[in-house]
């Protein structure tokens, strides 16, 4: 059977939304990255028999993205391509698709970008603003266009913000932050708790930054900045060197005003970014004389209550922990994203005990053992580097990988929490 290895991988700099990456849709964060990929390799893009995209907030001005950035990115026109969305977990999608792909025999080399611009998700005017606009257009006589001005209100004008409403499940009808203040009801965790946590990652991030451990994953994208000049940003753009618990201490409750503790310190940042990974056949690999980086030993997604969503970390490292017969003290590294603090803390409880646990929380799910701090996250993570959504389970493989190679480590795991009640993991293996 076909091996599949990773033989690169790249990503821009993570940066707040509105900010620097404000001028750069999806499709040209996803063509940066895809470029800088191919160049790393000194790849010929004709080899490259397909891409595979993660993206969730699809660019309205470019269906299927994943074509757009292949072509642009220089993937000759007879190479396929296509875009796949399991919201947080997109960028774990295409990235296990592709492996699929090698593993299956129908591609020998694929690559899997996630990406997301959350600046470019667009305002909403509502329906019945849109319902009138078409009577006016549809209106033939004076009278009927009249009549048509007539029944337009000011509160026709009112946007509906599009990231609120990508936020919020619709099933449960609750926001993801509104799923942290379960959760952390639930498992007792406290501001305090919530708030070191969320210190713990910008001190991480600002610690690998300054010792320069993140450099060899992240490329230089330039952008144009106010003077009309051209700005290089290198590295990411969101953790704050100086933070303090006195500063997060000060945030009011952002979800649950008069009672909650999940505030925007302690959640993670609304972000830009792309992330890319390089997946070749392990014999063609050796023919081009690429070297691995690493393998995606198993996977597994699981399902979970959309009201605990922040759980689906648990069930899916559950499931991929039995397909390899590994225990979680295998793994000697663990990117475990961070949606929320509360959300991260709920799931390393549940990781060690089922106690105080309710039947939608998986208590009936045997303890998978304790995950200890100096194995997680060591890097920083989505707190203090940011969430582009559909960026971000590829960044966790490629963070993952690197961190293992320089540490001479061999096997970590991915997981993530997913919106509407799923979980994502992987296990990695280096080299």
């Amino acid at each position: 059977m076909p091996e599949a290895v990773i033989v690169g991988g790249v990503r821009t700099p993570f940066v707040k939304a509105g900010a620097a990456f404000n001028q750069l849709p999806a499709q040209e964060l996803g063509r940066l990255a895809v470029r800088e990929l191919l160049d790393r390799a000194n790849l010929d893009p004709a080899r490259v028999d397909e891409l595979i995209c993660g993206n969730v907030a699809s660019p309205v001005d470019a269906a299927n993205v994943a074509r757009v950035i292949s072509l642009r990115a220089g993937i000759p026109r007879d190479k396929i391509a296509h875009t796949v969305s399991r919201n947080c977990a997109s960028g774990f999608e295409c990235v296990t698709q592709a492996c699929d792909r090698v593993v299956s025999g129908r591609a020998k080399c694929v690559v899997a970008v996630g990406v997301d611009s959350m600046s470019h998700i667009p305002l909403f005017y509502p329906k019945k603003f849109a319902d009138k606009l078409l009577r006016l257009s549809s209106a033939r006589s004076a009278w009927q266009k009249l009549k048509a001005f007539a029944s337009f209100r000011l509160s026709d004008l009112t946007p509906q913000i599009g990231i609120k409403l990508g936020l919020t499940d619709p099933v449960s009808g609750l926001m993801m932050g509104d799923t942290a203040e379960k959760l952390a009801r639930e498992f007792k965790i406290t501001r305090v708790e919530q708030d070191q946590f969320a210190l713990r990652s910008h001190q991480l991030a600002a610690a690998a930054w300054q010792e320069n451990r993140l450099a060899s994953e992240v490329m230089t994208v330039y952008v144009d900045d106010r003077d009309g000049g051209v700005k290089p940003i290198s590295q990411d753009v969101g953790f704050r060197a100086d933070q303090s618990l006195e500063s997060l201490a000060k945030l009011k409750p952002y979800f649950d005003r008069r009672w909650g503790s999940v505030t925007i310190g302690n959640s993670c940042q609304i972000t830009d970014g792309a992330a890319a990974l390089l997946i070749v056949e392990a014999n063609t690999a050796r023919e081009w004389g690429l070297t691995p980086l690493g393998r995606i030993r198993d996977y597994a997604y699981a399902g979970c209550d959309p009201a605990r969503m922040g759980l689906g970390p648990v069930f899916a490292t559950s499931r991929v922990l039995q397909q390899t017969g590994l225990k979680l003290s295998d793994m000697q590294l663990v990117e475990l994203n961070e949606a929320f603090a509360s959300q991260a803390i709920a799931c390393l409880r549940r990781f060690e005990s089922p106690a105080g646990a309710c039947a939608a929380a998986g208590c009936d799910l045997a303890p998978l053992g304790h995950l200890d701090l100096e194995r997680l996250n060591v890097n920083g993570g989505a707190i203090a580097l940011g969430h582009p959504v559909g960026a971000t389970g590829t960044r966790l493989i490629l963070t993952l990988l690197h961190e293992l190679r320089r540490r001479n480590l061999t096997r970590g795991l991915g997981t993530l929490c997913i919106g509407g009640g799923q979980g994502g993991a992987v296990v990695v293996e280096a080299g």
